[in-house]
């Protein structure tokens, strides 16, 4: 985690305080459970609760005792019955490190999905609201990078909107998914720990049980939550990368938004850079970057090993703090986005009215022109217009006597109406924010 791309609430969560916590909690549930059923004594696990719930795990010490031990779930419970006394025997009994280790990885991935589903309300929040102010904000579609027919800026943010409520699905199935509890021994078997201890220590956690641990959670389940993740990102790469776009010199429909004090370049005063959607470009690159070790871990061998182990204690906390970084960053960038309609009025009409080709394509075909040859009128004075001989599409068409055996001069202009292709926005709209 770098401080640069991190904000504190997710950064709490991977935290060693946190851990540690979170840890404790695991085993002194455990410990509850086992006394309910009478595998320890009651009064063991009430002094567990009474001197561990308000203790401060001391993380150096914790780091010192595995320095010698090399096992961090012994120098943990090590260092708890510094705190809690005799009493700490009882913990862990039956247990194995990954019951702790891998219920802990789960609360912490729950936690850090329902911050980045936060994330992702907000900058739905943010598309919504623009994609209605620019509803009807007409300006011209581009298909590899090429002017092609008109749509609005509103119809953008519509289409990013839709895509990132998809994602937001996804998260919600994927926080379902990794949202399980493991207590059930070595190999999991529960051959040393009854199963209602796992149900218990489940439901406190706010988990389910996981149907059948082989002493670790599979990890199909950690795979997707990343996978899921790197879905995200690319979606946010999409959005960061059309704004990019759009606010190249040449076509400077949109704008990030550029504070009085800014500085654009050291050595070009001049300069207004897309420096945050390029930084989002680059932190959903490292983003997706994740979801490949964590497929990788789902291969473990037989029962378990620890393979996997390494790499979640890098991407667990790196993939989510970053894309949380990143989801804010986007969310300012829509909500402050500059919109030059005067520029996207302007690029639409810089053709010449090439963007109607279609339509008298389809008018000439209608009018009983085969489609080929149709086609070969439209293109031969498009290309005079593109290659710039002309400026005035409508006028070459005027012109061309093939065209005016089929198409009089009222009938060509009336497939120049731009508000033609802006008929079914509504219908678009509804579909993507309902009938509101």
């Amino acid at each position: 985690m770098i401080p640069r791309y991190s904000r504190p609430e997710m950064t709490a969560i991977w935290s060693p305080e946190t851990k540690y916590r979170i840890w404790f909690e695991i085993e002194a549930h455990a410990a509850s459970a086992m006394a309910e059923l009478g595998a320890i004594p009651k009064e063991a696990a009430k002094t567990i609760w009474a001197k561990g719930k308000d203790a401060k795990f001391d993380v150096a010490r914790i780091d010192a005792i595995e320095a010698e031990v090399k096992h961090d779930v012994i120098a943990f419970l090590t260092h708890v019955s510094e705190i809690v006394g005799p009493e700490a025997r009882y913990m862990h009994s039956g247990m194995t490190s990954s019951d702790v280790l891998d219920t802990c990885l789960n609360v912490q991935l729950v936690r850090a999905a329902d911050l980045l589903l936060a994330d992702l309300d907000a900058l739905l929040a943010a598309l919504k609201r623009r994609a209605f102010e620019h509803k009807l904000t007409p300006t011209v579609g581009r298909s590899h990078g090429i002017h092609a027919e008109p749509t609005t800026f509103g119809l953008k943010m519509a289409q990013a909107y839709a895509e990132f409520a998809r994602g937001r699905d996804r998260l919600v199935a994927a926080r379902k998914e990794v949202a399980t509890c493991a207590i059930s021994g070595a190999v999991g078997t529960f051959a040393q720990v009854d199963p209602r201890v796992e149900e218990y220590v489940a439901r406190q956690m706010g988990l389910a049980v996981e149907p059948v641990s082989t002493q670790v959670i599979p990890r199909d389940r950690h795979a997707m939550f990343f996978a899921t993740l790197g879905v995200i990102a690319s979606s946010m790469e999409r959005l960061a990368v059309e704004v990019r776009h759009l606010q190249r010199t040449e076509v400077l429909e949109a704008e990030e938004f550029f504070s009085e004090k800014q500085k654009g370049s050291s050595a070009m005063p001049h300069k207004r850079n897309p420096v945050l959607s390029e930084n989002i470009t680059g932190l959903a690159r490292m983003v997706r970057a994740y979801a490949l070790p964590a497929m990788e871990n789902v291969a473990l061998w037989h029962e378990r090993d620890i393979s996997h182990s390494s790499v979640e204690r890098m991407i667990g906390p790196d993939a989510t703090v970053t894309l949380d970084f990143a989801l804010a960053r986007l969310t300012g960038l829509i909500d402050k986005l500059l919109v030059y309609p005067a520029n996207m009025e302007k690029n639409l009409n810089k053709l010449g009215g090439l963007i109607h080709s279609q339509r008298i394509l389809i008018a000439l075909t209608k009018a009983g022109v085969t489609r080929e040859d149709a086609y070969r009128l439209v293109q031969r004075n498009a290309m005079k217009v593109w290659g710039g001989e002309s400026n005035d599409f409508l006028g070459l068409l005027k012109a061309d006597p093939d065209v005016k055996k089929v198409l009089n001069d009222k009938e060509l202009e009336a497939n120049f109406n731009l508000d033609y292709h802006l008929a079914q926005v509504d219908t678009i709209f509804k579909r993507v924010f309902g009938e509101a």
